[in-house]
């Protein structure tokens, strides 16, 4: 071994045995339990970031783990390689967004490799090729023809800078997600994936996901959104309307209905289309509203408004005329675009009321006490879902509870045929249609006679043209005639090709099955593959994935299924969901009121006694600069580390080791430059230690015979870490405490004598033991080391290390004894010394004799194993 630790030469030995020898390519092998690790795949936009680091080392530690404990172990790759950023930066820069792709997706391959991830390459794929897309668009045209998928007319949010639609998991406080520019309302055709018709059972199989964290799962079932109600007609009132109909709204709250004292419609009902004719104010309102966000997270946030119509309904249990008002909250994709208000129960509704001065009428009240209605404090009489409240003010309804309240109402409802009992989503169907270039083509040709045809599977995949340079004025696809003319597949005659592209979110709903067979170009998976890997047992990736990704995957995974393409019903067995890398912040004000921010590594800091920074001033000036807190580390604060950079510098082991070090992966980890630097110490102190060992020459691992004390316990401290290191890794998934573990047993292993023959093959065992610990977090630096401790073979090839329970069998053990409650000292006694022999030792100890003080023991009460404690 060389004299000092230098990580260049060491992973770069590594990585090109691993590279030579295909090592960690996968291969399907029914005689051994087969392992999928699978991290969230990046998007290429030129660079790895440290979130990324994290996640992929994640993984990475559990694959290897697997395969060391004998699984069939695949860990693939690929890119996310569609999308708008590729299209802002090519007319930023001039160029196709695929040579900016692709571009990327090389340079940061390389930024993986140097990493040392144990990536089945030979599986690579980029969603931007058309032998991935290809695919996608056969399960379309096969969805499409199916009602799976459709096309209407919808109101979408619609980002003017991006020029393109926004699903509303992309709006964010109003704005769009990537520009944040003001989103718009539009009505415009478009193409939806039925996820509705899926509703029931995405909801019901989260209870089969053991695995997942509880906080994902009750994000995705709130989401769903699954609730029970009835659907309420309200007759059009003719006198104020001019003719007849109806007005059906949803409610969960059928038994509060006699409370109902107005309906708001949203901006595009036809109601407010009739009212706004000879009405400007009411139209200009109806414009304000239409510019709105239609993501229901925004419209809960925005202050409620509204305008009276003038229209009125027919109360359909009292016959009284409800006045219709056009509201801001209320959305026309949801529902029939209509609600019925109920503001002495609902806090929204309450909130309308009072700004208008609208009547509100109390129908549920407490069983006891006054039930006089306080408009100040109307939570005390919110229809509550127990015994607590009766109805009141309900005519023939009154003092029921909520479920004797709503089957009543529900069934006079029906007998009317002005309502029925009704089971609800809040879950809407997905829109995918973006007009944009940079994604994958819709498959479908729009003919004058045959109206919306799907392309022959024969004609796939329609390819996009990747020359084009996009000048942000919509999709260059509507401009190129060469790419929208062709012929209809039924009647041959003319026909226009759709410009619109897919959400980029479909190709990431399915990559992870494509992983098991990307090479197969016969069909969309190889039945097979897929059935041998899928599922997927381990996934790794952020938790901000909960509903758009991690829910439309398991979306299409049961479209797949439904198809005849896989045969589990769920994607993902196993979910882990790493917190952020979160890092120091810096700043200068400037004379505009914005933010320079600093980079830290240009900062020095001044701290007090107990590390609190006092201080701060930039590297170059010596100028004070602004500590701005811990925040993500982000290219708009400046606080981002180069893995790059890093990895020069220190070698991809000592980023690896440090993140796994410095915090469980649930949970954020805080950047920091000493942790870093311990990180890299401990690695030349575990070179150090293998190379006395090596120098004073290899010898074979321990096998039997007598050891003394000071070697057996260091074997006990061997096989107990080995035992806790392998629950760490694979049950706990908490990889901090076990190289915590690995490093107090190299702390024993200083202590110990290892001079003699018997120490020398004690000491061989640890450090073969602890190469194999760490070699799943630090690849690089343990396979040079085994490869010095076991010349001619590959740590690649080994097993996990087996515990010797006979190791774990002490003769003597130490235990501490305590007076009064106070540790006073410790004894050494023998494992099954009977109860009287360790009472004795612990009242012969002379720090327990001093502290009894001559007094005699009056309770002496031993915890096997563990402790004395004497009572005087």
């Amino acid at each position: 071994m060389q004299e000092t630790y230098s990580p260049r030469e060491v992973e770069a030995a590594a990585q090109q045995k691993w590279q030579r020898t295909a090592a960690f390519k996968a291969v399907e092998d029914a005689s051994r339990p087969k392992y999928y690790a699978l991290s969230m795949f990046p998007y290429p936009s030129g660079k790895l970031h440290m979130g990324h680091v994290r996640n992929y080392t994640i993984t990475d530690v559990l694959a290897r783990f697997k395969r060391l404990q004998g699984f069939n172990v695949l860990q693939p790759m690929g890119w996310d390689a569609f999308g708008l950023p590729a299209e802002n930066a090519a007319m930023k820069n001039g160029g196709a967004p695929a040579a900016w792709t692709y571009a990327n997706i090389e340079y940061m391959k390389t930024q993986l490799d140097s990493l040392g991830f144990a990536l089945d390459w030979e599986r690579e794929l980029a969603t931007c090729k058309p032998d991935y897309y290809r695919w996608e668009q056969w399960l379309f045209t096969r969805l499409f023809e199916k009602g799976v998928i459709y096309k209407k007319n919808g109101v979408v949010n619609w980002d003017p800078v991006d020029q393109t639609v926004l699903a509303n998991e992309q709006v964010v406080d109003g704005r769009g997600w990537r520009s944040g520019a003001v989103v718009e309302k539009r009505e415009i055709p478009m193409y939806y994936f039925a996820i509705t018709k899926y509703a029931d059972e995405l909801l019901t199989s989260l209870d089969t996901l053991d695995g997942w964290p509880e906080q994902v799962k009750t994000m995705q079932k709130n989401w769903i959104g699954k609730s029970h109600g009835s659907d309420v007609v309200f007759a059009y009132d003719q006198d104020s309307i001019g003719h007849g109909g109806e007005l059906k709204v949803y409610t969960t709250r059928p038994d509060t209905l006699m409370g109902a004292t107005y309906v708001a419609v949203a901006a595009e009902h036809p109601l407010a289309t009739q009212a706004a004719a000879n009405h400007p104010a009411l139209q200009a309102f109806i414009a304000e509203c239409k510019a709105g966000s239609v993501a229901e997270a925004d419209v809960a946030k925005m202050e409620k408004k509204g305008m009276d119509t003038g229209l009125f309904v027919i109360h359909p249990l009292t016959g009284a005329k409800l006045p219709v008002w056009v509201a801001n909250y209320v959305l026309w994709g949801y529902g029939e675009g209509a609600v019925m208000a109920v503001p002495a129960h609902d806090e929204r509704d309450f909130e309308f009321a009072n700004k208008y001065s609208l009547p509100l009428l109390q129908v549920y009240a407490k069983v006891a006490g006054d039930n006089d209605f306080d408009a100040s404090n109307w939570q005390d009489w919110y229809a509550a879902k127990d015994d607590s409240v009766r109805t009141v003010n309900s005519g023939k309804y009154d003092g029921k509870s909520f479920y004797e309240a709503f089957d009543a109402i529900v069934g006079d409802l029906e007998a009317k045929a002005a309502g029925q009992k009704k089971t609800q989503y809040r879950l809407r169907d997905w829109g995918i249609s973006r007009q944009r270039y940079w994604g994958c083509p819709i498959p479908i040709i729009h003919c004058p006679t045959c109206g919306d045809v799907p392309v022959p599977e024969k004609d796939l995949p329609v390819v996009l043209p990747e020359n084009v340079i996009p000048d942000g004025a919509g999709s260059p696809l509507a401009k190129m005639p060469e790419f929208y003319e062709t012929s209809c597949p039924k009647c041959g005659g003319a026909a226009k090709r759709e410009t619109d592209t897919m959400d980029t979110f479909v190709e990431s709903s399915w990559y992870y099955a494509r992983y098991a067979s990307p090479k197969c170009d016969t069909a969309m998976l190889d039945k097979a593959a897929a059935d041998y890997w899928l599922q997927v047992d381990q996934y790794v990736g952020g938790i901000e994935h909960a509903i758009l990704h991690l829910l439309y995957a398991r979306f299409f995974h049961k479209l797949m299924r439904d198809e005849g393409l896989v045969s589990s019903d769920e994607p993902f067995k196993s979910l882990l969901t790493q917190g952020m890398v979160i890092c120091e912040t810096f700043y200068r004000e400037l004379p505009n009121g914005s933010k320079d921010w600093i980079a830290p590594q240009d900062v020095v800091l001044e701290r007090d006694a107990k590390g609190k920074i006092t201080g701060a001033t930039h590297r170059v000036d010596g100028l004070p600069v602004v500590v701005g807190g811990v925040e993500k580390m982000s290219k708009s604060k400046n606080n981002g580390v180069d893995p790059q950079e890093f990895i020069e510098k220190y070698g991809a082991d000592t980023a690896r080791l440090f993140m796994m070090f410095a915090a469980p992966p649930e949970q954020s980890l805080e950047w920091s430059d000493a942790g870093v630097e311990g990180a890299f110490r401990f690695l030349k102190r575990l070179w150090k230690l293998a190379k006395e060992h090596a120098d004073a020459g290899v010898v074979a691992a321990y096998a039997g015979g007598e050891l003394n004390a000071s070697q057996k316990e260091l074997r006990f401290k061997l096989h107990s870490t080995i035992q806790k290191v392998a629950d760490d890794y694979g049950r706990r998934q908490q990889f901090n405490t076990a190289i915590a573990a690995v490093m107090e047993l190299l702390n024993t292993y200083d202590k110990t004598d290892r001079s003699d023959a018997a120490g020398r093959a004690v000491a061989q065992e640890v450090l073969e033991s602890v190469t194999l610990l760490l070699s799943p977090i630090v690849p690089h630096i343990t396979d040079a080391i085994w490869s010095v401790l076991q010349p001619g073979s590959e740590l690649l090839a080994q097993a996990w290390p087996k515990v010797d329970e006979a190791a774990l069998v002490k003769s003597e053990i130490e235990m501490m004894v305590q007076v009064a409650g106070k540790l006073r000292g410790s004894i050494t006694v023998a494992a099954d010394a009977a109860k009287d022999v360790i009472e004795a030792a612990a009242l012969a100890h002379e720090n327990v004799q001093k502290f009894m003080e001559g007094k005699p023991a009056k309770k002496i009460i031993v915890v096997p194993g563990r402790l004395v404690n004497i009572v005087v």
